[in-house]
């Protein structure tokens, strides 16, 4: 099985783009041969596996749905207070149900001004402590990168490039930082997955790239984060309002070319992380 984040359908991509998405994603992931749960919280219960309809309904502009971290579960459940799940808030429910990979767009990582502001994204200290392999194209564009592979490493998550020697730029197939372990092959990911946790690891972080062919012009980029940092800093954001942000600031500038390859690669991520899960239930025979 592999689990699939709903920030990114209620919270990430503009309507009905998400939805769509959505969609595709759970197909990826069944033509690798695995099934999908689509994870959120609906009326104080948690869905491991929502419906088209349930998706939709969590996806209502109209209906107030919340950004929910794993420490925001709890809390959501006791108010019956309907939730959609970020990478961190994903995972943790993913291990209580026994599913062990998680497909999501970009993980969250440490923000540019973390010296002064502390903000660091509850997903790096999430995966540390939770035995589930994420495959991501690497952390959004607006945040500090290296120091987040640093923190990634402090952390004793593993960070390994699927077909790629450096960690993806999320819009971009690299973000100029190398990566120290490269695996080209499902099984070969899935086998040392399963050794990292025989041996006392947790959190498995998979960087694959959007392929070069389809990744956002870099001068485009370029300009594109000058923007939505800009935007950051006026509106003073921090925390869950950065992402939403940003995106909106990118497919503003761009004239929605970056949704298009937000689309391109959180759908092969499913795919790729479909691939896995496959190998991992055999190697876990």
């Amino acid at each position: 099985m592999v689990a699939l984040e709903t920030t990114i359908v209620v919270h990430g991509l503009p309507r009905p783009v998400n939805l769509e998405v959505a969609a595709e994603c759970e197909a990826a992931v069944r033509a690798a041969g695995a099934i999908p749960a689509t994870i959120g919280v609906l009326g104080g219960r948690v869905r491991v596996g929502l419906t088209t309809s349930e998706l939709e309904d969590l996806a209502d502009p109209n209906r107030y749905c919340a950004k929910l971290s794993a420490r925001d579960i709890g809390s959501a459940l006791a108010t019956s207070t309907d939730g959609a799940t970020t990478v961190a808030g994903t995972i943790a429910i993913a291990a209580v149900a026994g599913i062990s990979v998680m497909a999501t767009g970009g993980l969250g990582g440490v923000h540019r001004d973390a010296i002064h502001s502390f903000d660091e994204s509850a997903d790096l200290g999430c995966l540390a402590r939770t035995p589930v392999l994420v495959v991501a194209s690497g952390v959004k564009s607006i945040l500090d990168i290296p120091a987040t592979l640093e923190r990634l490493d402090t952390l004793g998550v593993p960070v390994v490039g699927f077909g790629t020697n450096e960690f993806p730029g999320f819009y971009l197939t690299s973000s100029g930082s190398p990566v120290d372990w490269r695996m080209d092959e499902p099984d070969v990911v899935a086998r040392a997955f399963a050794r990292h946790l025989a041996t006392g690891g947790r959190g498995f972080l998979l960087a694959h790239p959007v392929p070069e062919d389809q990744q956002l012009d870099p001068a485009l980029h370029d300009a594109a984060l000058a923007d939505a940092l800009a935007v950051v800093e006026e509106q003073k954001l921090s925390g869950k309002g950065v992402t939403p942000a940003m995106l909106s600031a990118f497919a503003q500038r761009t004239a929605g070319v970056s949704v298009g390859v937000n689309r391109s690669l959180v759908v092969g991520n499913a795919r790729v992380a479909g691939e896995v899960a496959v190998s991992f239930a055999r190697e876990a025979r």
